[in-house]
């Protein structure tokens, strides 16, 4: 047993489960591609179905850019809100001069 584990440092968090490799097929994805051009020059790569995850579930979909960009700014937003109402509240700006 490790020595972090057997101080108590893994919380109850110590079993991962890992999906069976056999459930990775490249069958359908990009790597299906790259496969086929290997074996034509006699090669094969044993790793690929290690990568096939990438293209299945919710991995597959594209990110857009309206995704990236808008990420987050619902919270942001609120909490810039929250922020602002509380300067004004409790540091009101001054009346009159620079």
């Amino acid at each position: 047993m490790d020595l972090f584990f057997s101080m108590g440092g893994d919380h109850g968090h110590s079993k991962m489960s890992l999906p069976d490799w056999r459930l990775w097929k490249t069958e359908g994805t990009p790597l299906e591609f790259t496969q086929k051009r290997l074996a034509a020059r006699g090669l094969k790569d044993p790793w690929a179905r290690n990568e096939a995850w990438r293209y299945a579930g919710g991995f597959a979909r594209p990110v857009t850019l309206s995704e990236v960009l808008l990420k987050g700014f619902k919270w942001g937003f609120a909490a810039f809100t929250v922020a602002l109402a509380i300067e004004y509240t409790f540091f009101p700006p001054k009346k009159g001069g620079h």
